[in-house]
């Protein structure tokens, strides 16, 4: 037997082993199967999301201003005309995700369709430019959305995520834009800031590469806690729109209650209390 002979198995062996360790390929996606997707980086893709969990706009209160800085953003984005990435920042349950998909959902039928939602978690951030892949050659605008983005200590995928929004050579694609929530404006815990800033030799240029990270966002929008009146009004919001059967009197000192035994007021609270109340009534509470 040669020696080319002998050594054949050996190189189908490895070339066997090979194939089965590289990640398996994945489908074209059909864009056209639904209107949000959630980023699958592990062998699958684009997986289509039928039903988005979400709030019609006209429900969300105490965010006024923020709600019309973002429709009209995303609606300029969606006629093809410039657009900002946009951060929400600021306050636990006060609807910055919520935000987020009602204005998609807004702007989606001006758009004729061509608008798409699509979701990369948070831990999938370093695979963003693979997903970026799939979306810059579709006929279609796509928000690209992080719900709940920072990055901890000794984490280094922000650069994924701060390459793609303007740095590096191919940057952005043009049919594409980035929404993210963060209860954090700048991305990255304050101490984590301090603690650069108290040991390097030039602090400015220690803790710039992660904090200009925000910069890249074009909008930033606050969110912050909720008065009582905002808090009444969101509750008052959902209750008229599932025509939950409650004096107004009762229903404000029971809201109230609720709020109190949370410790917080938010939009969260309100949608919990207003689930809470239409079962004890009997009442279903959709709100989509």
């Amino acid at each position: 037997m040669s020696d080319a002979e002998s050594i054949t198995p050996l190189l189908e062996r490895i070339a066997a082993a090979l194939d089965r360790l590289a990640a398996p390929a994945m489908a074209t996606p059909d864009f056209t199967a639904a209107d949000a997707f959630v980023w699958q980086p592990d062998g699958f893709g684009l997986e289509p999301v039928h039903e988005v969990n979400r709030v019609p706009l006209s429900l969300l209160r105490g965010i006024d201003r923020t709600s019309v800085i973002l429709l009209d953003n995303t609606r300029r984005f969606a006629a093809g005309l410039p657009a900002n990435n946009a951060l929400l920042w600021g306050a636990r349950g006060m609807g910055k995700s919520s935000l987020v998909k009602a204005a998609h959902a807004e702007s989606q039928a001006a758009a004729g369709g061509k608008l798409k939602l699509i979701e990369i978690h948070r831990e999938d951030i370093s695979t963003l430019p693979r997903c970026l892949a799939y979306l810059k050659a579709a006929p279609y605008r796509f928000i690209v959305f992080c719900d709940d983005l920072s990055f901890d200590h000794d984490d280094t995928s922000y650069k994924s995520l701060k390459a793609v929004l303007e740095g590096g050579i191919e940057g952005r694609p043009k049919n594409v834009i980035f929404y993210a929530t963060s209860n954090r404006r700048h991305l990255m815990p304050r101490d984590m800031i301090e603690n650069e800033r108290s040991t390097a030799i030039n602090p400015a240029e220690a803790t710039e590469e992660k904090v200009s990270l925000s910069d890249r966002f074009g909008l930033w929008l606050g969110f912050h806690n909720a008065s009582q009146d905002d808090y009444l009004a969101m509750v008052r919001s959902y209750v008229s729109h599932l025509a939950l059967p409650i004096d107004s009197a009762e229903l404000e000192r029971d809201a109230l209650e609720w709020a109190m035994t949370r410790g917080s007021r938010s939009g969260r609270v309100a949608w919990q209390y207003v689930q809470d109340l239409a079962g004890r009534l009997g009442k279903p509470a959709d709100v989509s």
